[in-house]
């Protein structure tokens, strides 16, 4: 009997370890970008080892962290002690970046790639009897259509058109669900105005306000929020096609309190275009420049992006425009930073210390999302997130992730 239970405990065991390797290897990811001089952390465990043919690398046995000196491409291998090649990893090192922190409000608009399915509903057709065309197609809220037969949907419009055309027939729906290209057949209802529907409401835009984080002028990129754009009714980030930014005008200002977070309200109704947005992600939208005198950028601000290890908990200065006409520098204090955060835009937690900025606002309020933070003459982030129980408190994303995601889009676009 002790012999069962030390075998069974001796294959829990066993399969346990191989459980933690696989996961080990998973939190390892394929490429990875950093700065020149940046540490680069890659937690291990026993026996994995992270191995260069290139004498490029300080290694630390102890907490598996390494250095990367040389700008450009290179591959490591991990390995399992040093004999078992497990998998690669690409790692991009970029040359140090200068910046030039912006602070204004601007517009987004936002164009989906495809239309987004917001919500579902049933039909009333001709003959006064309820339908839901698109029950089991596989269909859920937050999915993207893209094409219906063999034609490719951009618009509303587009959609409607299609589905009108049917006369009922059978469709062939081509859409994206969490990233992945799926099929389904709907067969359109017919309703008492002579027209066909699919029980589906769709969205193919979005528009909002927010504040300018970067400019690099050495390659006439922007970036601004610190956080992505999700569409409000699924809370899904919009995978989108193309993007406007214009300018902005702020109409109000409704000051938070804890529990009630406030806003700045503003319209982007017969603004003037600043540039395009080529990509929406988790740590901000991103995209180029063509008219440069609308953010009244001042060229003599330009800085270097922190490196992780540089920004220090304490004193730090954000910028952000509340009236229409300039930019102001307000006092915040970093109180707690997760250095190793390369996974979401929660990288610091801040707090507004500034009586001017408190009494306009309350402290961080929607709109503000983007608000570069400056320390020790270097740009260090962006201001993401208020908390709701306090709204002098709230959450920042770093820099170096934001200037990262503008190089992707760099990239993109070649």
């Amino acid at each position: 009997m002790y012999r069962k239970i030390l075998k069974k405990a001796s294959i829990c065991l066993f399969l346990l370890i191989i459980y933690i390797y696989v996961l080990v290897l998973d939190y390892i990811p394929d490429k990875l970008t950093i700065f020149e001089g940046e540490n680069l952390s890659l937690k291990t465990f026993f026996g994995i080892t992270v191995d260069s043919d290139e004498e490029v690398l300080t290694v630390s046995a102890d907490t598996g962290e390494k250095t990367i000196y040389k700008v450009g491409t290179e591959k490591l291998s991990v390995n399992l002690f040093h004999k078992f090649s497990l998998k690669d990893v690409e790692v991009s090192v970029l040359p140090k970046t200068t910046v030039i922190p912006v602070g204004n409000i601007a517009g987004v608009k936002l164009y989906t790639n495809g239309v987004l399915v917001v919500g579902m509903s049933e039909i009333e057709g001709e003959d006064n009897k309820s339908y839901k065309p698109y029950e089991n197609s596989g269909i859920e809220e937050g999915d993207t259509i893209v094409k219906v037969n063999d034609t490719t949907i951009y618009s509303t419009d587009d959609l409607i058109e299609n589905i009108n055309l049917s006369k009922g027939e059978q469709l062939q729906i081509q859409y994206i669900h969490d990233e992945e290209t799926k099929e389904c057949s709907i067969t359109p209802v017919k309703t008492d105005k002579e027209e066909y529907k699919l029980g589906l409401w769709v969205r193919d835009s979005a528009a909002g306000v927010g504040t300018v984080t970067f400019y690099e002028p050495s390659t006439q990129k922007f970036g601004a929020l610190g956080h992505g754009i999700t569409d409000i009714d699924t809370g899904e980030l919009l995978n989108i096609a193309s993007g406007e930014f214009v300018t902005a005008e702020i109409l109000n200002i409704k000051k938070g309190e804890d529990g009630n977070p406030g806003k700045i309200q503003g319209t982007v109704d017969g603004q003037e275009t600043i540039g395009e947005i080529s990509k929406n992600t988790e740590f901000g939208i991103y995209g180029k420049i063509e008219d440069l005198s609308s953010l009244n950028i001042d060229a003599s601000k330009e800085m270097e992006v922190a490196l992780r290890d540089e920004i220090q908990l304490g004193k730090a200065t954000i910028l952000c425009s509340l009236d229409n006409e300039t930019v102001q520098e307000y006092e915040i204090e970093i109180t707690k930073i997760y250095k190793e955060n390369n996974y979401d835009n929660k990288s610091m937690e801040i707090k507004v210390t500034d009586e001017r900025l408190i009494e306009k606002t309350g402290g961080i309020i929607q709109g503000m999302s983007g608000s570069p933070i400056i320390q020790n003459g270097k740009f260090v982030g962006a201001v993401t997130h208020v908390l709701v129980n306090s709204a002098t408190e709230g959450y920042a994303v770093f820099g170096d992730l934001m200037i990262k995601q503008s190089k992707e889009v760099g990239r993109l676009e070649r």
